[in-house]
């Protein structure tokens, strides 16, 4: 029997995948997670083959809870599920160590197979991650500018792309407006922009932001 935590804030999204798992004999929900505290908190100290895991949570975000995952418990195979397209974050999460990346408009179908293959220690990409990856190999030396950008801060550009101020950005991920401010400068200065305007226009022309 596979046994599954379901960590994502929004119940009717739980409860979409609970009802999608509940049809097939070798898999359970074990447990569920609505915050990034709470997911981390059951992940370290249960125990479950499988791991669906939202990246934007309240409190600690997903892939900060992937990390610390996978460092105290390598083995554990953990499914990315987003409301976010690929683009923005399914290369930066695989190399972070996750076992998969859907968006939340996957098929059910898919979902199963998914957790059926990384629960087999296998990792799970769609054939449009595939073909992005062999691509990204390809032109390798000519990598866009926000690759450059750490987690923390590439989270904060598509933040600001999204149209969110300094102020809702430091309540939503539980940070300072200083420490935010600090992150803006820091992605301006790697990415060679001068203001939100430039960096807006770069999120949107790279589908780092719907």
């Amino acid at each position: 029997m596979i046994r599954i935590l379901i960590a994502d804030d929004h119940m009717i999204v739980r409860e979409g995948i609970k009802q999608i798992i509940s049809e097939i004999p070798d898999m359970t929900v074990a447990d569920e997670a609505h915050t990034g505290h709470e997911a981390l908190n059951k992940a370290l100290t249960n125990d479950y083959d499988v791991v669906v895991l939202d990246i934007t949570m309240p409190g600690v975000n997903g892939l900060d809870v992937m990390k610390q995952i996978k460092t105290q418990k390598p083995h554990l195979p953990v499914l990315v599920l987003s409301v976010h397209p690929e683009e923005q974050y399914a290369l930066r999460v695989l190399k972070a160590g996750a076992s998969g990346y859907l968006t939340k408009e996957s098929a059910s179908d898919e979902l199963i197979a998914a957790i059926r293959k990384i629960s087999s220690g296998r990792k799970y990409i769609t054939s449009s991650l595939a073909e992005k990856l062999a691509f990204d190999l390809e032109s390798d030396t000519d990598k866009p500018r926000h690759e450059s950008l750490s987690d923390r801060e590439f989270q904060v550009l598509c933040m600001i792309a999204s149209g969110k101020t300094v102020k809702e950005i430091a309540e939503e991920i539980f940070l300072s407006v200083k420490t935010i401010s600090t992150y803006r400068a820091r992605i301006q200065e790697k990415m060679k922009m001068k203001n939100n305007a430039e960096l807006t226009y770069y999120a949107v022309k790279h589908g780092l932001v719907d």
